[in-house]
């Protein structure tokens, strides 16, 4: 049986972590929020984490989040959920069902449908516009030229709230010069929201400006294995 992280513990180290590269990097105290992504985790997971004072996380999949954080929600009224995933349109409604923030803003109908769905409710999460910084054809995102005409579209006709911007840079990258092109590119849009940096890397993302830096592995260990198939006799 493999051992259960200690979050608590984790969450320390993190956070820890956080506060030294804030100092480092020249910045305010508390100036940097920590997005614990609990994707794969189970449910009990994001309790414990709760139990420990983390409020706010990152989810992939709009089913998985909607399948453990309603339940949480009305004892941990500050509780944050961001969907940190690409989100196929159709699943728009669902999304802003249970999400506070949604990160993953990167086309045209998806921005669409979200102001649809804003219509009809009266109710709109935070969104984030995704950049595909490193311009790679199997990421999600927006390209990087396009960003500025994209934000001002969600924000001008479709009066979309949209508070930042949101990347992945290439895992074979130096990510430093791409997360301080994001962070430019937010000032010179005046958003406000830079959420950049992951386990391995957050620390760089700190001191090229993040806002929010989500971290999984880190806090909540390696994701579960899926399960053996089962093969009939």
């Amino acid at each position: 049986m493999t051992a259960q992280p200690d979050l608590a513990a984790n969450l320390d180290t993190v956070r820890a972590r956080i506060a030294a590269a804030e100092i480092a990097a020249g910045r305010a105290p508390g100036s940097v929020t920590l997005v614990a992504v609990s994707k794969t985790h189970g449910a009990e997971a994001v309790a414990a984490a709760l139990a420990a004072g983390q409020v706010v996380f990152g989810e992939n999949r709009v089913q998985e989040a909607a399948g453990k954080f309603p339940a949480l929600r009305p004892a941990n009224p500050g509780l944050r959920l961001h969907l940190i995933g690409p989100l196929q349109t159709n699943k728009a409604r669902e999304a802003m069902q249970v999400a506070d923030v949604i990160e993953t803003l990167d086309r045209q109908k998806l921005a669409a449908a979200i102001a649809a769905e804003r219509d009809r409710t009266q109710r709109c999460p935070d969104l984030l516009v995704q950049v595909n910084v490193g311009r790679e054809p199997q990421k999600a995102g927006i390209d990087p030229d396009e960003t500025e005409a994209f934000v001002a579209a969600c924000r001008g006709s479709l009066a979309l709230p949209v508070t930042g911007l949101m990347c992945i840079p290439p895992v074979e990258d130096d990510p430093r010069p791409h997360f301080a092109w994001l962070a430019a590119a937010a000032r010179r849009l005046g958003l406000a929201v830079v959420s950049m940096g992951m386990s391995g890397d957050f620390e760089a993302a700190i001191a090229e400006g993040a806002t929010h830096v989500r971290v999984g592995s880190a806090i909540f260990g390696a994701r579960p294995a899926p399960a053996a198939p089962i093969i009939p006799a």
